[in-house]
Parts: structure tokens; sequence; C-alpha cells
């Protein structure tokens, strides 16, 4: 059996253990305020305005295509159905109204990662935050995009409450459109290869 510790030594261990808890706490601490810290916003030029959610800029000297975070916008080419059930152009809408948010640019970009279609994944304003529209957010309030994420789904909700935008009547949300449409692409595209 061995022999118990004194009381210093124990006292003295207790000390270190409390130390290195205390350590690990602030050390824990500033990477909670690291990893908060917002992504630097760049102002870049803007180029061109591909669709509600996709934008074309310059940045380090090279063309490169934004995607919009937080909202998934209708596809160009989708269409919509009004409440009288007339048949609209609500994609070509959708790309006029992000291209009058975004004017001729500059936006101001905090840069995230790229999407598995090579796209740069970024939150843009019209100005520096605090001021300016937040892209997003404004396409989502104006009815011409639906949430991705939890912030916007007040947004949301007021524009189909109002019914703005593409809430004036019935469409598919764009992940369903692009699923039918890609698959419907896809089969065209093997049976022209079976000739």
């Amino acid at each position: 059996m061995l022999p118990r510790p004194s009381l210093s030594t124990r006292l003295r261990w207790r000390r270190r253990l409390r130390s290195l808890g205390a350590l690990l706490l602030l050390a824990a601490m500033a990477g909670a305020v690291w990893f908060a810290q917002p992504a630097p916003t760049r102002t870049i030029p803007l180029v061109h305005v591909i669709d509600g959610d996709s934008l074309t800029v310059t940045h380090d000297g090279t063309a490169r295509t934004i995607r919009l975070t937080g909202l998934d916008a209708v596809e160009y080419r989708q269409d919509c159905a009004r409440a009288d059930g007339r048949r609209w152009a609500c994609g070509h809408e959708a790309r006029a109204a992000l291209a009058r948010l975004a004017g001729s640019g500059p936006l101001h970009c905090a840069l995230a990662a790229n999407d598995k279609y090579g796209r740069t994944l970024a939150a843009c304003r019209t100005r520096p935050e605090p001021d300016g529209v937040d892209l997003a957010t404004e396409m989502i309030r104006q009815g011409w995009a639906v949430a991705t994420d939890d912030a916007h789904l007040p947004d949301e909700g007021a524009a189909q409450l109002a019914r703005r935008g593409i809430w004036q009547g019935d469409f598919d949300r764009p992940a369903d459109w692009r699923a039918v449409h890609d698959r419907a692409a896809t089969a065209v595209g093997a049976a022209a290869a079976d000739r």
C-alpha cells in the first residue's frame, strides 16, 4: 500500500489543478471571442446580377461568382402562378429586384467558403455595416426568396402574410423546382445520347 501524501502536497496539487482549470477556461473564452468575430468585409465591384441570389463580381482582379447566403431565390427560368392562376416570370422579376437593390455597386461582402459549384458564399450589403441594405434580408422581405436559416424566417413570414413577390400565388420552392428541372434536363440529355 502506498503512503498517503502529506497535506501540503495535496494542497499544492489542488492549486496547480485550479490554475490549470483557470488557464483552460481563459483559452476557451479567447477561442470563442476569436471565432465569434465576423468575417472581414471587403468592398467588391459588381459586374453582373445573374439571378435572385447570385452575382458576378471582380475580386483580386478576376471575375468571381458570389452566392448570397441565408436565402434561396426562385430560379431565373422559373415561373409562378398569380392568385388568379395566371403564370408569370417570377424568376426574371427576382433577378430584376436584386439588380435594383445592388445598383451599380460596389458591394460590401463578408466572403466565406466556396460551395460545391465553385461559387463563393457571402453576405453582402450595399454599404458597410451597419448602414446600407443586406441583400439577402431584403430579397426575402420583398418576397423574392425563401429563407434558408432561422434568422430570416420572420422576414419570410412577413412577406408571406403581405403576399409580396412569389407569395402572391402558388410557386414551387426553388430547391424543388431545380430537382424537377435538373432531372428533366438529365433525362433529355440521356435520351439524345441513346440515339
